[in-house]
Order: C-alpha cells, then sequence, then structure tokens
C-alpha cells in the first residue's frame, strides 16, 4: 500500500507562493524594499571593500616608512655588539621617534629570532608566533598575519639587512578593523532607517498610485451586486477618470468598454426575450383561429346528424380550409425555425433570369388586375443556392406587392449588377401607397403586417405576417442582403446575392 502522496515544495519556490498570495499593494511594496534592501547591501559592500582596501594601502605606506627607521635601529644595535649568549634580547629601539604606538619590529638571523620588540608596549612571543615571523619570506611584499600573542592582526613586511639578517616590521590592524565596524554599524543603522523610511513613504505612494485601481474594483463589485438575470438591466454604472496614458487607466477603459458591451447584450437578450414572447403570442393567436373554427364546424357536423347534407358539405369544406390555412403557417414556422438553426439549403446553381421569368409569368395569371413589368439582362444570370427557397421569395415579394397595392398598381421585377462587386441585385418595385414610415423598421420582423396601411386587393387571402420574415431569413442564409425604399407611389425592394462567377 502507498501512503498519502506529500507534495514536497522547494525553498526557492516558497518566497514565490507567499509572494503570489499577497495583494498587488504588498507584492508592489515588497518588492521595492526588497530592490532597496539589495541595492543597500550593494552600496554597503562597495563602500566596504573601496575603505578597506584605501585603509590597507594607507597602512602599508605607514608600514613602509615605519620599516625603514625601526630597521635601521636595529641593524645599528647589532652592529654595536653581539647579542646576549641566552635567549632573546628585547631591544632598546621601542622608544625611536616617529614611530607610533604598536609598532612592531624583529630580526631573524640564520633561521633564529634574535631580537624583537614593540613601541609603547611588551612583547612576548609565542613560539607559534615566532614560526610565523621566522617564515616570511624577505621580499618587501606585505602580509596579514594573526599574531595570538600580539592579541590581533598585524600587517607585516620582511626585508634583507646588511649582513644577511632579516629585519621584519609590523602594524596592527585593530584601527582600521575599529574603523570598518564603525562604519558597519554606521551602514546598517542608516540602511535600515532609509527601508523604514521607503517602506512608509512606498505604501502611501502605492496606495495613492492604487486607487483607480481600487476604484475599478468599487465598480466591479456594484455592478455584481445588480440583477442581471432580471429581464431589463441598465449598466449604468463606469470607473470614473479614465486616462488612456497609464495602465491602470488602460484597465478602467477597457473594463467601461466591457460594460458598454456587456449592457448591450444584455439589451439585445431582452428584446430577444421580448420578440420570443411577442412571437409566441402571434403564433399562438394565428393557430388559435383556424383551430377554433375547424373546432366548431366539427361539432357543427357531429351534432346534428340529421343536417342538410349541403351544411354538411359547407363545414368540411371549411374545415379543409382552415387545415390548409394552418398546414401553411405551420410549414412557414418550420421553416424560420429550421433557417434559425442555421440548418444549410441546396447550393446549386440557380438561373436568376429563368426564375424571375416563371414567376412572373405566375403572377400575371394570378393578378390579372395588375400590370407586370420584367427587365432582365441579354445574358442569365446565375448565383449558388436553393432555387425552391429563392422561387419561394420571388413569390413572397410579388405576393406582398399585389396583396397590399389596388387593382391597376403596375409592378416590375428586375434583374441587374449589384453595387458592390461579384454581386446581383434582384428588385420587385411598385407604384402602390407605400409603407409607412413607423412600419419599416419591423417590417422584416415576424407576424408584422401592414394591412391597416396599405390597400388590399379584393379577394386576397388572409396574410400570416411571415411571408417578409422568411424573405430576410432565406435572403441571410445565401450571403445576401435585403433593402426596402418606400414611400407614397413608390416601393421598392431589393435583394443582393453574390453571382456565380463562370
Amino acid at each position: 500500500m502507498r501512503g498519502p502522496r506529500v507534495l514536497h515544495v522547494q525553498w526557492g519556490d516558497r518566497p514565490a507562493r507567499w509572494l503570489a498570495t499577497r495583494s498587488l499593494r504588498g507584492q508592489l511594496i515588497t518588492g521595492l524594499v526588497a530592490l532597496l534592501a539589495l541595492a543597500c547591501a550593494g552600496v554597503g559592500l562597495v563602500t566596504y571593500l573601496v575603505l578597506s582596501h584605501t585603509l590597507l594601502n594607507q597602512l602599508d605606506f605607514q608600514l613602509q616608512a615605519a620599516g625603514g627607521r625601526y630597521a635601521s635601529c636595529i641593524e645599528a644595535k647589532h652592529h654595536e655588539g653581539p647579542p646576549p649568549p641566552q635567549g632573546v634580547a628585547v631591544t632598546n629601539c621601542n622608544k625611536t621617534p616617529g614611530l607610533s604606538a604598536g609598532t612592531f619590529g624583529a630580526r631573524v638571523k640564520d633561521g633564529v629570532l634574535t631580537d624583537q620588540g614593540i613601541i609603547g608596549g611588551q612583547s612576548h612571543l609565542s613560539a607559534a608566533d615566532k614560526a610565523v615571523l621566522i617564515r616570511l619570506p624577505p621580499d618587501g611584499r606585505y602580509y596579514t598575519e594573526d599574531l595570538d600573542s600580539l592579541h590581533g592582526n598585524y600587517r607585516l613586511t620582511a626585508i634583507r639587512g646588511l649582513d644577511g639578517d632579516v629585519l621584519i616590521t609590523g602594524l596592527p590592524l585593530s584601527s582600521m578593523e575599529a574603523t570598518l565596524h564603525r562604519v558597519e554599524i554606521a551602514e546598517l543603522v542608516a540602511f535600515s532607517a532609509a527601508l523604514v523610511l521607503a517602506g512608509i513613504i512606498g505604501t502611501g505612494f502605492v496606495r495613492l498610485s492604487l486607487r483607480p485601481l481600487r476604484r475599478v474594483a468599487a465598480t466591479a463589485t456594484r455592478v455584481t451586486q445588480l440583477p442581471l438575470a432580471s429581464g431589463e438591466v441598465t449598466l449604468g454604472e463606469r470607473v470614473p477618470d479614465t486616462s488612456p496614458r497609464t495602465e491602470v487607466g488602460q484597465v478602467a477603459e477597457a473594463f467601461n468598454r466591457m460594460l458598454g458591451h456587456v449592457e448591450g447584450a444584455l439589451a439585445r437578450r431582452a428584446a430577444s426575450e421580448a420578440r420570443l414572447r411577442r412571437f409566441a403570442a402571434d403564433a399562438s393567436h394565428e393557430l388559435r383561429t383556424p383551430l377554433a373554427a375547424i373546432r366548431g364546424y366539427a361539432e357543427l357536423a357531429l351534432r346534428n346528424p340529421d343536417a342538410d347534407p349541403a351544411d354538411i358539405a359547407h363545414a368540411l369544406r371549411r374545415v379543409e380550409s382552415e387545415s390548409a390555412r394552418m398546414s401553411v403557417l405551420v410549414d412557414e414556422l418550420l421553416l424560420l425555425a429550421q433557417l434559425d438553426a442555421g440548418r444549410p439549403l441546396a447550393r446549386e446553381p440557380v438561373d436568376l433570369s429563368r426564375l424571375a421569368i416563371d414567376a412572373t409569368d405566375d403572377a400575371r395569371v394570378a393578378s390579372a388586375d395588375h400590370r407586370w413589368i420584367l427587365e432582365l439582362p441579354r445574358e442569365a444570370v446565375l448565383v449558388r443556392g436553393d432555387e425552391h427557397r429563392l422561387h419561394q421569395v420571388l413569390v413572397n415579394l410579388m405576393s406582398n406587392a399585389t396583396r397590399h397595392t389596388p387593382k391597376d398598381t403596375t409592378v416590375t421585377v428586375a434583374l441587374a449588377d449589384g453595387t458592390g462587386p461579384g454581386t446581383v441585385e434582384l428588385s420587385v418595385t411598385d407604384d402602390g401607397p407605400g409603407i409607412p414610415a413607423e412600419l419599416q423598421p419591423t417590417l422584416f420582423e415576424r407576424f408584422v403586417r401592414g394591412d391597416s396601411s396599405r390597400a388590399r386587393g379584393a379577394g386576397g387571402a388572409a396574410s400570416t405576417g411571415l411571408g417578409l420574415a422568411i424573405v430576410d431569413a432565406v435572403t441571410t442564409a445565401h450571403g445576401g442582403t435585403i433593402t426596402v425604399d418606400s414611400k407614397p407611389g413608390h416601393t421598392r425592394f431589393a435583394i443582393t446575392l453574390p453571382r456565380l462567377c463562370c
């Protein structure tokens, strides 16, 4: 059996994980203080190294000057006579003028330390320190050695004397180390104060800088409290003071644009739901009328079995007529539903010229009380699409023209090149009374009728109000557009479709 899985987090990932859980203000302040701390550490390190190098150079210069005088004293002392036979003699050169306190001197002859002393103090070297001094090469270079007997580090140099002996001179590093220590303390105090001050001032500056972002968050919070699920919602909330020159201003401006898009989408959704409710009500109303008629005539025939056969035949004819009307309505609603769902239509070459000729010939027979004019180009015009649906579009437009215009109205069916490249325009124009201006914006919506404004021909069939909606849906499914231009004495429906290249 395996135990529970343990996730090991690397130490390097922990600061990043901790920082990721902080607020943006905390991250900015932390980053500011961390960068300042790195800068202070770099400045402190450079200052320490430069100061240490400078002080060491000064100490070497002093050591060079002291070494000459001290070595001369020791050399002169030993030329006066041999040293005492037992032990190491303490030199009297510790009172040499011009030498600072703590200056150390020693003489090595044939690998034996023969003399040593220190200005202003007592020098009792241990065996280990003597061994260190004996090993110093007489090359005039400067060395740093820890002499425990003299209680600290010394800067030492060794030169060869006149009789082959080695003269050693040293200066204590305690003064330099004390100076560096004081500099370290001063830098630590100054940099700590700078970090604290930077944290306080940076916190105020970051809070001031993020104030526009807090306004964005406050606006977003107020927007989330709005009842977006309700039918009508107006998003009047906007972020004020949006400046495109700053990043926060750009975020605020984008947020305002997003709110505008959301408000537009909600408005379109509300309008779509309203149209859907209106469509459902209109469809129910349209279906209720033939259903009520069918039910009434059926009940009439069933309740009077001894009625006159002519009356029963009339009732059955009315049932058949209303059933046919309801079937047409259901077929048109089904077609619109299929087009709304994006169901593809047939994509075959269609001769619009032949289609216009056939539809106009049928209209002349069905509406002989109108004058029909057909204007076609010399060559056939081809498009790619569904011939049956395009024929239905043309028939609906021509039927709309005859149904809503009086007798002797001239209806012109024209086919010509479109205004755009590679397009063709099919238009149906009449000189009837026209369409009211207030009705034109909603003319292609479903169950919209113009019976109240345009004259209706005698004997015209009742309209379902779906003809122009089908025209618009089929045209859009073919990648085309439809426009209407209407005023008293002139109404023109123009369909633009992509031409089929040869």
